[in-house]
């Protein structure tokens, strides 16, 4: 028996983007207010709007500065939004790949039992109750050890670290990369024990639930069980390390004697790891993006536009994503019919929704560099590309150019970061409720390619 949404029932793909625009909605309605900002008077439209998006879109762009045009209440305002943008993006597209991807037919119950992943008839609310219980404790420690060292070594009342400790953790875990600091993480360039916690937090975060659901499982069971990992687990692992080795090379190579240029070694591997794993999709920078060279930009857009692992904080279009298409790239170079990874074939399916959904990734970035080509033609094609990558997969750098942006560019800004949250999470759980079965087929014919 398969559970298909009823007849006028939202689903949850459409219930993921009614409810991330009410919450940007509501979020632009309180930032808007006297109490949030630093001045008297009511805070514009545009900002409050750009700022409840970036917040609830876990993306970390910024026109106005979160140090000091927002008021204490105005950031916990803005920290609500982040809390419930994760929570809401982790919660609801685990259940859309439970509810649709998987289908909780007879079969998956006996696969995902054969796999060590049963799925009970409570599985939905043991998703939903792991998800943020793992959430809260995560973010629990990291805000713990931030805070300690803001009070030990920068010298901050217990207050104040408690409040930035759980800022920066709230954030990092969610992937968000808004600051209390005008610099981001810049001031803290030097500090191994800011920036790791940040990073820890920023890459557990995108790793998604359903990795660590399995590790917690592993770690429960021993190693016997390790040979039952699922491919989606392997994907994630083996593409995250891979990333962050290749995002951490980049950054070293084309840095050493560039933005890194005067730091002692340890300092300069330790900017370089975090400069290699925050595009993937956290948004903190330790370095000034201004000032890297153009080779970084763009390695640092293919690290965004991947992301990380699904049905986690991360954006991009996910690590699972792009190791399905290089398997897919290496299975036709091979001359293989069947695409597999990790000694399990994976379903031509799986292929097709990956391919749809990277060029649905980029037709919507190529779409928004034009209109920013269109409305701000003063500015350089890497600067563009970077916003634009940066907004799509909502990790949140910049080159400085965010707050000079003329409004429509804003705007445009504002539906690509909405789109990048929602859009591969409806895309796909969409194209798994509507896939079916035709009782005819048209006759073949072989088109040249290339």
């Amino acid at each position: 028996m398969k559970l298909q949404p009823s007849p006028g029932f939202l689903g949850p793909a459409r219930l993921t983007a009614i409810v991330f625009l009410a919450l940007i909605l509501v979020g632009t309605l309180l930032l808007m207010m006297p109490f949030s900002t630093a001045g008297p008077q009511w805070a514009p439209f545009l900002p409050s709007l750009f700022t409840a998006t970036s917040a609830v879109s876990l993306t970390g762009l910024i026109v106005v500065d979160t140090a000091t045009y927002w008021t204490p209440i105005g950031q916990a305002i803005i920290l609500a939004l982040i809390q419930l943008g994760g929570l809401g993006i982790m919660s609801l597209a685990s259940l859309s790949g439970l509810l649709l991807t998987g289908r909780v037919s007879f079969k998956t119950r006996k696969t995902s039992a054969a796999e060590g992943r049963p799925i009970t008839a409570d599985g939905i609310r043991r998703t939903l109750i792991f998800t943020l219980l793992f959430t809260l404790v995560a973010e629990a420690l990291v805000a713990l050890t931030l805070a300690l060292r803001f009070i030990f070594a920068y010298g901050h009342s217990p207050g104040r670290a408690l409040w930035e400790g759980v800022f920066h953790s709230v954030s990092a875990f969610n992937n968000a990369g808004f600051s209390t600091n005008t610099d981001n993480a810049i001031p803290y360039a030097a500090d191994f024990w800011v920036l790791m916690p940040l990073a820890a937090a920023f890459i557990g975060g995108g790793l998604g639930f359903p990795v660590w659901a399995e590790i917690l499982r592993l770690a429960r069971r021993g190693r016997a069980e390790v040979h039952r990992i699922s491919i989606t687990a392997r994907m994630t692992l083996a593409g995250t390390a891979l990333l962050l080795i290749a995002g951490t090379a980049l950054v070293a190579t084309a840095e050493w004697n560039g933005v890194l240029a005067g730091m002692p070694l340890g300092q300069k591997l330790l900017n370089a790891f975090f400069a290699g794993a925050s595009p993937r999709t956290a948004g903190f920078n330790s370095i000034d993006y201004a000032d890297v060279h153009p080779i970084t930009l763009m390695g640092t857009d293919v690290l965004m536009f991947i992301g990380g692992g699904s049905a986690g904080t991360a954006g991009g279009v996910k690590v699972t994503t792009a190791c399905v298409l290089a398997a897919a790239m290496a299975a036709e170079f091979l001359g293989r019919e069947e695409t597999s990874i990790g000694h399990r074939s994976l379903p031509r399916t799986v292929t097709r929704q990956a391919l749809s959904l990277t060029f649905a990734g980029i037709a919507v970035v190529t779409a928004g560099i034009a209109g920013l080509r269109i409305f701000d033609p003063d500015l350089t094609a890497d600067q563009v590309n970077f916003e634009v990558v940066s907004a799509f997969a909502t990790v949140g750098l910049s080159t400085g150019i965010t707050a000079s942006l003329s409004a429509p560019s804003q705007v445009i800004l504002c539906l690509i970061m909405y789109l990048g949250r929602v859009g591969p999470t409806t895309l796909v759980a969409a194209l798994a409720a509507r896939a079916v079965s035709r009782r005819y087929r048209y006759p073949e014919e072989r088109p040249f390619i290339g």
